[in-house]
């Protein structure tokens, strides 16, 4: 039997060699499913046959380098990335930010199920605890949705400004405070995890946070309003959902404009924006855009070296 040898905490263990386990690793690279499990195969036969029983992580991700570069050299490159992340100390942490409808929930469980990341979390999760916790006298906004935040607003909107972002930043400033203390939890206790929703708003967030290793904001959009409409009629059709059509299309003019805001902050702020038309393009870019971030910081390294 191949044994993989690993060191956690200064302390070495030994476990079985997993086809299984290398082929996810091999997928999540961006290797087509049907190769990966062959690939992982070969490369078994390949260590015993050198007549090798133990192996240690480095040497096998070496070797799968090598396989790899056979293959496809950026296939190579970015697999050598996401163990780099995988093995990092600092957990992944993905921020998914986006108006109502856009898809968020639907790309973070996606997105977690492709980096086997097995925490996720919606904002209005966190809103609902801070229900718990916090009066309506006090915070009034908190217990309206993201976009009729401003009927709870306590003083009057001056002229110049629009009462519907005004709202919404009340809403999104408060519920940040949750959101805040979940990311420092995240990074203190070393939990890879994604969160999505709303509130996820460039320029709320703390820089401090953001600037930490693995921890990526992105905020997805959807320019076309027809399609964006067409969201809400497929997520309420659904049997187990549980929100009402005619709110959304009534407050519909009220989320397109927190949908443009949440869109001119991220590019104001320099986040990438992205078009969540179709899925599988969305974990393209996202990947992408993670795997060329790590590639600059490992050559920045480098050079300081």
């Amino acid at each position: 039997m191949l044994l993989v040898e690993g060191e956690v905490g200064g302390k070495k263990y030994r476990e079985p060699f997993s086809k299984g386990i290398l082929s996810k690793s091999l997928i999540r690279s961006e290797v087509d499913p049907t190769k990966a499990y062959g690939i992982a195969s070969e490369i078994e036969e390949s260590i015993m046959k050198d007549g090798t029983e133990i192996i240690s992580i480095s040497d096998l991700i070496r070797t799968v380098r090598l396989r790899l570069e056979e293959e496809d050299p950026v296939l190579a490159k970015k697999y050598v990335v996401w163990k780099q992340i995988r093995r990092s100390k600092d957990p992944l942490i993905i921020l998914l930010g986006g108006a109502s409808g856009i898809g968020t929930s639907s790309i973070s469980f996606e997105l977690a199920n492709k980096l086997g990341i097995k925490n996720m979390l919606s904002t209005d999760m966190i809103r609902e605890v801070m229900r718990k916790m916090v009066s309506k006298e006090l915070c009034p906004t908190l217990f309206e949705s993201s976009y009729t935040a401003e009927e709870a607003l306590k003083t009057p909107a001056p002229p110049e400004f629009d009462k519907t972002l005004l709202g919404f930043k009340d809403h999104v400033e408060t519920v940040n405070v949750g959101l805040t203390g979940v990311i420092e939890r995240s990074i203190k206790e070393g939990i890879s995890i994604v969160i999505e929703g709303v509130h996820i708003v460039p320029g709320f967030i703390d820089e401090e946070l953001l600037n930490r290793p693995n921890v990526y904001l992105f905020v997805l959009a959807l320019s076309d309003e027809e399609i964006h409409k067409g969201r809400f009629y497929s997520r309420c059709r659904q049997l187990w959902a549980r929100r009402p059509l005619k709110r959304y299309l009534k407050h519909f003019t009220s989320i397109r404009k927190t949908h443009d805001y949440i869109v001119g902050v991220a590019r104001k702020n320099n986040v990438p924006v992205i078009e969540n038309i179709v899925v599988a393009n969305t974990i393209d870019e996202i990947m992408e855009y993670i795997i060329t971030m790590k590639e600059k910081e490992q050559l920045e390294k480098e050079l300081q070296n």
